[in-house]
């Protein structure tokens, strides 16, 4: 048997990290996963599929991912069930993610938002000494 899901797609509002009564750290984010067609009025749709980290990659997701931001994410479908304040039974679908990859540079600013490669058009200096070849 195998459960695994691979979703690419963008933050739709910011992760939420929160933390277990136990200290356990857990962020929960939105992805908007584009389809592969168009509508009838030939408009593109998009699923939105909740997505939860756990401990060091959700301080890490929270850290690094904001909204609008394109990501992949890979992990295995969870279903579960609670019952409401009015005993009602609500199923939730979800993703529970063990590998998120950031697909593009968080530029926050215009010098690359904390990105040490983003390149600002300055050349760089580097002695002939200090190449490793």
């Amino acid at each position: 048997m195998l459960n695994r899901v691979i979703l690419i797609g963008r933050l739709t509002r910011d992760p939420e990290l929160q933390y277990t009564p136990s200290g356990v750290a857990v962020t929960k984010f939105t992805l908007a996963v584009d389809r592969p067609f168009t509508s009838q009025g030939g408009e593109r749709e998009a699923d939105f599929i909740p997505v939860v980290t756990w401990r060091q990659l959700a301080e890490t997701c929270a850290n690094y991912l904001s909204k609008g931001r394109l990501t992949a994410v890979e992990g295995r479908i969870n279903v579960r069930n609670y019952e409401n304040n009015e005993g009602k039974r609500i199923y939730v679908t979800e993703v529970i993610a063990d590998n998120v990859r950031f697909l593009e540079s968080n530029r926050t600013n215009s010098n690359g938002g904390g990105d040490p490669f983003h390149d600002d058009g300055k050349s760089i200096d580097i002695p002939d000494s200090d190449l490793p070849f």
